[in-house]
């Protein structure tokens, strides 16, 4: 994007441990975050058709089962869904890939199926810029992408820019959802 990050990355889980994330996956939890995230990066961030990328579970997205069976249960049902709703989704991919691919162009986003997936993408592309954005409420929320920092409260080494990059991303995102009310409503 614009702001913050150039890659916008939505957690079908958060923190969780890994056997729990994966437990907690499911095909309706993963089409309800797709259509979530197709709906914002809409109404908020302006794309007339985003194209998500679904972020494969196990390696090379399971390679047609040989790794695990969650892409052909879970991941997959849940794309060919969306798509039946008129969602721009595709995958499931692989994990070495997909984020590679999205902050070349080829997607506006990806959908990642546990938390260290998404943020070991998202930090190394954004590290001390990005934003987290909260997708859903009817007001715009957004905050740093770092914890508290109380270890270094105090001591003049604190870094502002994501707190700075969540304020402009939040200018712009409500600039974006209001312009659609006042010209479409």
């Amino acid at each position: 994007t614009d702001r913050g990050s150039p890659l916008r990355v939505l957690l079908a889980t958060t923190h969780h441990p890994l056997r729990e994330a994966i437990s907690l996956l499911s095909e309706e939890l993963l089409l309800e975050q797709i259509v979530l995230l197709s709906k914002a990066l809409q109404s908020d961030w302006g794309l007339v058709a985003p194209q998500i990328a679904i972020c494969g579970l196990n390696p090379h997205a399971s390679d047609d089962g040989l790794f695990g069976d969650e892409e052909a249960m879970i991941l997959s049902p849940a794309i060919e869904r969306a798509r039946e709703m008129g969602t721009n989704v595709a995958g499931p991919f692989p994990a070495d890939t997909v984020f590679y691919r999205a902050l070349t162009g080829n997607f506006d986003a990806v959908v990642a199926p546990y938390h260290d997936v998404g943020m070991a993408a998202f930090k190394t592309a954004a590290f001390g810029r990005g934003v987290n954005v909260t997708l859903g409420l009817p007001f715009v929320r957004t905050s740093p992408d770092h914890g508290t920092a109380f270890d270094i409260a105090g001591t003049n080494s604190a870094n502002a820019t994501s707190m700075v990059e969540a304020v402009r991303l939040a200018i712009h995102l409500t600039q974006n959802r209001f312009s659609k009310i006042f010209l479409h409503d």
